[in-house]
């Protein structure tokens, strides 16, 4: 695996470290003023902070019935860490984009899925599959 590099806007540092440190569990790495690096799962990604003022309207596709944010990133996780992530969000009181559900039901691909938003409303996709081989079967 090649660990992918991201670097998203926020409007808080701070609140967007607790997020991503606290709630997601992101192990911090180096930082300044206006910038922290996580470890996403392995990947690195950096929260920069924002000029104040600046916002980004949302946008979503149809899929499977659902809004689906564009753009968003996220992992995918094991089917226990999954369930796992979704009732930790839940016990935080994290408002859901789309619910934790399972699509794509007995078809190629089937795949437990949620979003939701960082603070700073940067959507977030957290899924995984029943059988991972098929994370890029048509």
């Amino acid at each position: 695996m090649h660990p992918f590099h991201l670097a998203i806007p926020v409007d808080d540092l701070e609140v967007a470290r607790n997020f991503y440190g606290g709630i997601l569990g992101c192990a911090q790495g180096r930082s300044d003023k206006h910038w922290v690096d996580f470890n996403f799962y392995g990947h690195q990604l950096v929260i920069h902070e924002k000029p104040n003022g600046e916002t980004v309207d949302k946008i979503s596709n149809s899929v499977d019935g659902q809004d689906v944010p564009v753009p968003h990133f996220g992992v995918v996780l094991s089917w226990e860490e999954w369930e796992r992530l979704a009732k930790k969000l839940r016990a935080a009181n994290i408002e859901f984009a789309i619910e934790p559900y399972v699509r794509f039901k007995s078809e190629v691909g089937e795949q437990a899925t949620m979003f939701f938003y960082d603070p700073s409303n940067n959507a977030l996709e957290f899924k995984a599959f029943k059988n991972r081989k098929q994370l890029f079967a048509k």
